[in-house]
């Protein structure tokens, strides 16, 4: 996918999920929601994406008020519906029924002048995979270390 400039990332999902898959959706946006995101006053932390009727929403993406939106302001918190050609949505309601398997976002951009978000099929990871993981890149950390020491 050619992405555009990226607004945040979602670093906790790589660190909590197996990625499976990557599907690239819209976002139904309300007034001053597209000015907050284009500065940068989004945080997609805690958020998952769900299935409600053939439909997939983004939900628990926090998007600060717009401090200049007055009365047109909008509520953080709302779910918001995610724009998906109909083939995508019905694989991922067939790969979502699977034991364990749900939807995250990864990252939020623009792509175009339009805000897009990038949504992952994932599966959580124990804590052994977790340690496992932290393991691995301490390791590597430690290998950069020594090849610079080495260098020198």
């Amino acid at each position: 996918m050619s992405e555009g400039k990226v607004i945040t990332v979602n670093r906790k999902a790589r660190h909590d999920f197996h990625i499976l898959d990557t599907f690239e959706a819209g976002i139904c946006l309300q007034g001053t929601e597209v000015k907050s995101i284009r500065k940068g006053m989004v945080n997609l932390k805690d958020s998952f994406a769900s299935i409600v009727s053939n439909e997939v929403f983004l939900e628990n993406m926090h998007i600060s008020p717009y401090e200049h939106g007055n009365i047109f302001n909008h509520d953080p918190l709302r779910k918001r519906k995610l724009l998906l050609h109909k083939s995508q949505i019905k694989q991922l309601i067939g790969k979502t029924k699977e034991k364990g398997l749900t939807l995250v976002p990864l990252k939020l951009y623009l792509k175009r002048g339009l805000v897009k978000v990038e949504i992952a099929l994932a599966k959580g990871k124990k804590l052994y995979d977790k340690r496992q993981d932290i393991a691995e890149r301490d390791a590597k950390r430690e290998i950069e270390r020594a090849f610079k020491e080495r260098g020198r």
